[in-house]
């Protein structure tokens, strides 16, 4: 069979990447075609996204792939991370640039909304954990100011949206982004309509929901020519970021409510989940500040966001101010030779979240909550990988409480899977098999839907065994288990 070429356009909110994928009907290979940064813009009193200069690194990545692969590219996608917005108005012009999430604008805007719509209601209507972040409350705010860019808008589209329609020319909403919204029903599985008539957002922004595998058409004909891509197809992956990682996680068994196996989408934030086959919306899910989002395939993934390799990730670079430049690995192998589960903080504490000195922050928290303060840099690694590992756990067995079964096996997915400490200490704080790998899950997701999608339509069993047929798969089996035992009743 001759070899499909896909593009992935993968964005995140510190950079972004065109990747190809080859695929010959039997296994999947990736190359990195283009790689840029990305970083908001403080512009007229807003943080925003630099839409027209992530559009000029796609643009010049689509030409990269094409001196690469020429005839053979047939398809591209995005996918990016959720929340995040802009209109067109009724001319089909892009009114502003996206606003970044980490905007001041959502300020006091979740205390507001509850004040008009009780956050029971709020939670039964979108089954979405409560964040200020979420695009709901940056409606809200643009509300509040009496935004002339809102009153102007004819359609929202969600990040990855706009990419598609400055490739496509069509407009589209896709179904996992919008499910991060706060504005999509996951029952319905459609914009949750009744809840923004009671917030009074008019209902003509959004538009009809499109699935995973959807063809939008051909790229933009003047895009075809710039580019060298004449006859390629804009198909819609499952274009938020985690939906399409999940679809690379290499499990065999389909969609389920009572599923064997849970996730870990592991990078600077690790998000912990399972794959169900509808949503589930429940007071125990409120109460534990789970979320409902739309996965690929019909899917639902009920997860809970914590903190990731954030802490190591800052930890670093606090040292490089200082002029130390320990590499990840010098790093891992430091944790590795220091005594295990000495000090546990909370990955989640406020004091954690945008520290200037990392390592201090750590020590101080350590202090507060009367442990052994970890003063070497193997500590302070050593202090960060387990505490994400028992957090990790305690999000697991809160997935085990809600499904009402305990899940057999994690699968780890994404760039963390490189650090075989932190997936041992996994294993050995779930005291669970973890199964380590891809690390590209995101853009083999989001490759392999544009490959396999039939007629809008994804096959998860298909993506997966292509999944299992071309990458390499690490299995950590549990130990330790009574030291991991004896350390977490401490904390009790």
């Amino acid at each position: 069979m001759a070899r499909s070429v896909a593009l992935a356009i993968d964005l995140g909110a510190s950079g972004g990447r065109v990747v190809s994928g080859a695929f010959d009907g039997h296994l999947l290979e990736l190359e990195e075609i283009h790689r840029f940064e990305n970083a908001p813009v403080a512009m007229g009193g807003q943080l925003v996204w630099d839409l027209v200069r992530l559009w000029q690194e796609i643009v010049q990545g689509l030409r990269a792939a094409a001196g690469r692969h020429g005839s053979q590219v047939a398809t591209v996608g995005v996918d990016t991370w959720g929340v995040d917005f802009s209109f067109l108005g009724a001319d089909d012009v892009l009114l502003a640039n996206p606003v970044c999430y980490r905007d001041a604008r959502t300020r006091g805007m979740l205390a507001a909304a509850e004040r008009i719509v009780p956050r029971a209601e709020i939670f039964a209507a979108t089954g979405l954990q409560f964040m200020e972040i979420n695009s709901l409350y940056q409606l809200l705010s643009m509300q509040e100011q009496r935004s002339s860019v809102l009153a102007a808008a004819d359609r929202m589209l969600m990040i990855p949206d706009i990419m598609h329609w400055l490739l496509s020319g069509v407009r589209s909403n896709e179904r996992t982004n919008a499910s991060t919204s706060q504005c999509f029903d996951p029952q319905r599985g459609t914009w949750a309509f009744d809840l923004l008539d009671r917030f009074a957002l008019p209902r003509h922004i959004f538009g009809p929901i499109v699935e995973p595998g959807t063809v939008l058409g051909p790229l933009r004909p003047e895009l075809a020519v710039e580019t060298g891509l004449s006859g390629v197809r804009v198909v819609v992956p499952g274009t938020h970021d985690t939906a399409s990682a999940v679809a690379a996680v290499p499990a065999s068994e389909p969609p389920s409510d009572r599923p064997d196996w849970c996730y870990v989408s592991l990078g600077t934030w690790a998000l912990v989940g399972a794959e169900l086959s509808r949503p589930l919306v429940t007071p125990a899910c409120l109460e534990r500040n789970f979320t409902n989002e739309a996965g690929i395939g019909g899917t639902t993934r009920l997860l809970k966001n914590i903190c990731g390799l954030w802490l190591v990730q800052q930890c670093r670079a606090s040292w490089q101010r200082s002029g130390k430049e320990w590499t990840w690995e010098q790093l891992t192998a430091l944790a590795a030779e220091a005594p295990p589960l000495v000090t546990l903080v909370d990955p989640n504490h406020p004091s954690l979240v945008a520290p200037h000195d990392m390592p201090e922050a750590i020590r101080s928290l350590a202090r507060e909550t009367g442990q052994p303060v970890p003063e070497t840099t193997a500590a302070v690694v050593r202090t960060a990988l387990e505490s994400v590992a028992a957090a990790v756990r305690r999000t697991v067995e809160e997935l085990d409480s809600l499904l009402g079964r305990r899940l057999g096996r994690i699968h780890v997915v994404g760039g963390g899977v490189k650090n075989g400490m932190l997936c041992q200490s996994i294993a050995d704080a779930c005291q669970r098999p973890v199964i380590a790998g891809p690390v590209e899950a995101t853009a083999i997701g989001n490759l392999l839907v544009q490959q396999l999608a039939s007629g809008g339509t994804v096959d998860l069993r298909s993506v997966r065994e292509v999944v299992r047929n071309s990458f390499e798969i690490t299995r950590y089996e549990p130990r330790d288990h009574a030291l991991w035992n004896a350390r977490l009743a401490q904390r009790a």
